[in-house]
């Protein structure tokens, strides 16, 4: 019994030094208690719309101030034209649109029945159908309120207009999701397990000792799996729009200019795992946490951005694929052009230089 104690006490005090274990066994629950806790949820929060008041009278404020109370919306007012209306959703910085015409309380007073016109980003078809129903049964309050007490019936008319995706086709938003998190993983994964292999086998020692330049060694053995994930994407893409009637409203080409910038980030990022670790179950332990996990969490296209708290909507912005994500949406489903996107685009280009400093001087001072 004694002995059975030690060994018992032998493994403890393995698990406690070993300091990849515990943050194994206590830090991956804590994460992703914390991420699923405030990602998975219906109820969407702190939403931006704008709120197009053409009428300013007494019913559209007291709607409006309704709308306000929710903590579902994040409320600008500003009687915005078609085109700046427009401009908003394509920039990204709205996801719905609520306009009351002009003589709105005139309308519902003396003819009984008004219109409110409720426009929403479908590119997201479960985050639309939330948000107008949400806004529609504020409405719906609001005219059940009024009509208390009153023999006169009093209707307000909601016309909805969802615009990119007015099918509602869940591909809108899956396809490009699935495009973000296949490259990223496959790309990251398969970079850091094969030059940590070399390390391992010894091989890398022979190959840096040749009169090839050491940093080219590393870089060729990423070159396939980018041209790879090209065929993967081209696959991908094939796919959509011939089984799942997805179509591609912006530029082919530019879908894949953008695509291999992304797949360079991610093999920059399997880089930078190579130059960090020394073992194969490493590499792939770390690449699949910060490849999979993030991916489907900080990116938006499973669990809205806006349930979050700042601190993760901060951490989120750290994730290539997220950005990659806002990328292949706008192209793909909104139509857009470079002009669009170049933020986004400049931000993976930061990120794939700094990736790449990084890994070469840590590569460096490691084989110094």
């Amino acid at each position: 019994m004694k002995q059975f104690i030690s060994f018992v006490k032998k493994e403890f005090y393995h698990v406690f030094r070993d300091r990849k274990t515990l943050l194994l066994l206590f830090g991956m629950p804590i994460v992703q208690i914390v991420l699923f806790g405030f990602a998975l949820t219906n109820e969407i929060k702190n939403t931006k719309i704008v709120i197009c008041d053409y009428s300013k009278d007494i019913s559209t404020l007291a709607i409006i101030n309704k709308l306000e109370v929710s903590n579902n919306f994040e409320i600008e007012k500003a009687n915005l034209s078609n085109y700046e209306i427009e401009k908003a959703f394509k920039e990204g910085k709205i996801k719905l649109a609520i306009i009351f015409p002009a003589n709105f309380n005139y309308d519902l007073n003396h003819q009984n029945k008004a219109q409110v016109q409720i426009i929403a980003d479908a590119t997201d078809p479960n985050t639309a159908t939330t948000l107008t129903m949400y806004a529609s049964n504020i409405i719906a309050d609001y005219q059940r309120q009024l009509m208390q007490g009153q023999n006169i019936p009093l209707q307000i008319e909601t016309e909805m207009r969802m615009i990119y995706n007015p099918e509602l086709k869940g591909t809108t938003n899956f396809v490009p999701g699935v495009m973000a998190l296949v490259l990223f993983l496959i790309s990251v994964l398969m970079t850091s397990v094969s030059i940590v292999k070399e390390k391992e086998t010894g091989t890398m020692e022979v190959l840096l000792v040749s009169p090839f330049n050491p940093f080219l060694v590393v870089i060729s053995k990423a070159i396939p799996y980018f041209f790879l994930s090209l065929i993967n994407l081209a696959i991908i893409l094939i796919l959509s729009v011939h089984l799942l009637d997805m179509p591609i409203k912006g530029s082919i080409v530019l879908i894949f200019a953008e695509s291999s910038l992304f797949i360079i980030t991610a093999l920059s990022f399997g880089l930078f795992i190579s130059t960090i670790t020394s073992s194969q179950q490493a590499a792939m332990l770390i690449s699949l946490m910060g490849t999979l996990l993030p991916t489907m969490i900080l990116t938006g296209f499973i669990f809205p951005l806006e349930n979050m708290p700042k601190v993760l909507q901060i951490i989120s912005n750290i994730v290539p694929p997220k950005w990659y994500y806002i990328i292949a949406k706008s192209i793909m489903i909104k139509g857009l052009g470079f002009s669009a996107i170049w933020k986004e685009t400049l931000i993976l280009l930061g990120m794939t230089f700094l990736l790449l400093f990084i890994s070469i001087k840590k590569f460096k001072t490691r084989l110094a």
